[in-house]
């Protein structure tokens, strides 16, 4: 039995604070707001982390084509 596709995933995770590995090893953390069909994403709260340090981005979008991972985040 297949399991749930992308968009389901995301659609559960609206709301709630997602982590997104970005190309070239960023990772940003914010509560997921929106995303479409090629993966950009709306991120509310959002702060970058870095070696266990953070920096607030506040709102922003993520273009797609630069996401390798997003995660729920506990």
């Amino acid at each position: 039995m297949p399991g749930p596709t992308t968009a389901q995933v995301l659609l559960k995770a609206l709301g709630t604070t997602v982590l997104v590995k970005l190309k070239g090893g960023r990772e940003v953390r914010g509560v997921l707001r929106s995303f479409d069909q090629h993966l950009n994403l709306v991120l509310d709260e959002a702060e970058e982390v870095k070696s266990n340090k953070t920096r607030k981005l506040g709102t922003i979008i993520v273009r797609g084509d630069n996401v390798v991972l997003v995660s729920p985040t506990t």
